[in-house]
């Protein structure tokens, strides 16, 4: 493989990422499996693995662990916090005292003594960004860290990041991992211009729009698949489906197969450094691998931005992140007599 850049950390990885969300109760159970998936991406030149403590409550990150044994200082090593790791209120979010803890647990889980990258994984309004970036810049300074980054930070947030910290004096979000694939497109507008102005390096997730870019899931059809048992409600937008319905030939008259097309488009965007990949099975991994030269002319480019233009999106997935108050009404209404006194 051909490896990038990771931002401006010096750091070299691979364009893809291998996701370790699947590997645990949530996903793939059986432990022996999943580290076998993990040793064949290592062989296969894959250096760069993610995870987090949420994934199947840490024993994602048990699973990776155990495959690294051996093999950790040949891996560029990721994982997250912020997600409830307990019934605990204080067991989540952005704080110092949390992600302290947080690392902590996922050391112990991971058999190592320090991350390549720890990632917030979503944002916390209730926690100011110079108490997170100040526990982060201890834990880079104890040696338990050697890059910080955020996960689907909108791009207002991650310039008022790199402005904290320059000037408080603390370490900056190296790293960004947002959602993108063919029918995802949003963060083209902001959040990956940006990021190639700070030198934030990206590793997007979802490069295969949480499965409907392997050709699964067609209009009409219903799919009987490991996510589709979860009901997630992407799976039948209409919208989205009839996207697919028009990549499927155009994949097919460029040689491809679907997915290989997928992501082939998720890293050729020069402001993404990887794509993570999240394979439940072997399988699912050979055929990715299989994928791994492929690349898209400017021709079937263009008609992906004819099916889906740039910076736009059809539809959104289950588990993107959500602005607060899109999800509030009392976020963005005044109370009433407030109203009534206009």
């Amino acid at each position: 493989m051909k490896y990038r850049t990771l931002g401006r950390t010096g750091i070299k990885v691979s364009p893809y990422c291998l996701g370790a969300m699947m590997f645990g109760a949530n996903g793939n159970p059986d432990h022996d499996d999943c580290v076998r998936i993990i040793h064949k991406a290592l062989d296969a030149g894959v250096n760069f693995v993610d995870t987090a403590d949420a994934y199947a409550r840490g024993e994602s990150e048990e699973i990776v662990g155990k495959a690294l044994n051996g093999r950790r200082d040949d891996v560029v090593l990721a994982t997250k916090a912020h997600l409830p790791m307990g019934d605990d209120p204080n067991q989540q979010g952005n704080s110092r005292r949390w992600l302290v803890r947080a690392l902590e647990d996922s050391l112990r889980r991971l058999g190592t003594d320090h991350v390549d990258l720890f990632q917030i994984h979503r944002p916390a309004p209730d926690t100011d960004i110079e108490e997170t970036l100040s526990a982060l810049t201890d834990l880079v300074r104890a040696g338990k860290v050697r890059a910080v980054g955020t996960s689907t930070f909108p791009a207002s947030e991650l310039v008022e990041a790199q402005w904290v910290a320059e000037r408080r004096g603390l370490v900056r979000f190296r790293t960004e991992q947002p959602p993108y694939s063919v029918l995802d497109r949003g963060i083209e507008q902001e959040v990956l211009p940006v990021c190639e102005r700070y030198g934030v390096g990206t590793l997007v997730y979802s490069p295969l729009a949480g499965g409907m870019l392997t050709g699964r899931y067609r209009k009409g059809r219903e799919a009987d698949t490991h996510r589709a048992r979860f009901g997630f409600a992407y799976l039948t937008d209409e919208r989205r489906l009839d996207a697919v319905e028009e990549l499927i030939p155009l994949a097919r008259e460029a040689g491809m197969s679907l997915t290989h097309l997928a992501m082939a488009f998720a890293i050729a965007h020069p402001g993404v450094t990887s794509a993570i990949v999240g394979p439940r099975t072997m399988g699912h991994l050979d055929d990715l691998l299989a994928g791994a030269g492929t690349t898209l002319t400017d021709e079937v480019l263009d008609r992906i931005d004819a099916i889906v233009p740039p910076g736009t999106g059809v539809g959104t997935l289950d588990m993107a992140y959500h602005p607060p108050a899109l999800g509030r009404p009392l976020l963005r209404r005044r109370p009433v007599e407030e109203r009534a006194a206009v």
